[in-house]
């Protein structure tokens, strides 16, 4: 059994991997990142906040852009190019703002789900309160919450830092309670994530129902319209599920190996073990990428801003946007022609699809 930690301890991963592959891989991420988020911020943020969808989006790019911003340093310190200080400063603030920013934008995922559910199933009728100023509050709410309970991983990395084979691991900078809190605030995290992820899946399960409903009742023969709704109502689960689920598979036995409770057979084990714990991650981290395209599906007057950017005759892309199906709650006053399939496409209430 001593002979089995011993090896764990000892294990020295591929420098190729660590060193050079990892750092090409998020150094590609992080220029698409900076570049797709910061003009996503520009748009937004020109943008008045009239609506919680609207809210909650723009939080998701302010957590993205501080998350691309972090990258640099991570990429400096996994090649061991910086200094020291530099790669301690990276364990103590730089990854803390990271991960703390991976899971602010999950559960603004889990908002933005919870807010389409509540304004197009309306399972409460037409008297949910639904005001700007409770989305700004519940933004608030959630960095709090999840800054405070960061926090002490910051003031527990108080440890001096101990390089081994020239790398400096960032459980070194912790003392056991700050080992115990980082286990403890990985486990909530896990929960956050599994939990939000029920969640999307429940509401765009109804959201999905609701509009299959619309469509039979209109006896729309549109596929091409019922696809694209079909898309708006999926892309957050998709992209969700892809950049997220395999980090949170892996993390788990990752995170035992690390604190002893699970001791693998050799130190090929445990190497593959890491690269897939890095690769989950990297995966994890091009949601800061893929999040513009919630905003291009989900948003019609960011998709109108961006293409009045692109485009050199504003006045015909504007047009064109608006031709595009927007996803909307059916309006509980207003009952549906069979022989109009126009309610389908556009927002009947003050309460629509649309931020």
């Amino acid at each position: 059994m001593n002979t089995t930690v011993n090896v764990s301890l000892e294990c020295i991963r591929d420098p190729r991997v660590t060193s050079v592959i990892f750092p090409v891989l998020y150094s590609i991420l992080c220029v698409v990142a900076l570049v797709l988020n910061s003009l996503a911020a520009w748009i937004f943020f020109r943008i008045p906040s009239t609506t919680t969808f609207l809210v909650f989006l723009k939080n998701v790019v302010v957590a993205d852009l501080l998350m691309s911003l972090t990258i640099p340093i991570k990429i400096l310190s996994d090649a061991g190019v910086g200094s020291l200080q530099l790669r301690a400063f990276h364990c103590r603030f730089s990854a803390v703002l990271f991960y703390i920013t991976m899971y602010i934008s999950i559960l603004l995922l889990g908002l933005i789900s919870l807010d389409r559910f509540l304004k197009i199933v309306r399972p409460f009728g037409k008297c949910v309160p639904q005001k700007v100023r409770v989305g700004q509050r519940l933004s608030a709410a959630v960095w709090i919450v999840m800054l405070s309970l960061a926090l002490p991983n910051v003031i527990l990395s108080n440890q001096p830092p101990k390089t081994s084979g020239g790398k400096l691991k960032c459980s070194s900078m912790k003392g056991e309670v700050g080992k115990l809190w980082h286990a403890g605030f990985n486990y909530f995290c896990q929960v956050i994530f599994w939990c939000t992820f029920a969640l999307m899946v429940f509401c765009y399960t109804f959201i999905s129902k609701k509009v299959y409903e619309s469509y039979k009742a209109s006896k729309s023969k549109s596929h091409a319209a019922n696809r694209r709704t079909k898309a708006k109502v999926f892309v957050v689960v998709g992209v969700f599920f892809v950049c997220f689920a395999p980090f949170h598979s892996v993390i788990v036995p990752y995170m035992l190996t690390q604190t002893r409770r699970l001791k693998l057979a050799d130190c090929r084990a445990e190497s593959a073990l890491y690269i897939a714990k890095e690769t989950t991650l990297w995966l994890s981290a091009t949601n800061v990428c893929l999040d513009p395209l919630i905003y291009v599906f989900l948003c019609k007057v960011f998709r109108k801003r961006l293409m009045t950017m692109i485009c050199k005759d504003p006045k015909e892309s504007s047009k064109s946007s608006l031709t595009h199906m927007e996803m909307s709650p059916v309006d509980h006053t207003t009952r549906l022609s069979l022989n109009d399939t126009s309610h389908i496409n556009q927002c009947t209430s003050a309460s629509s699809f649309d931020c």
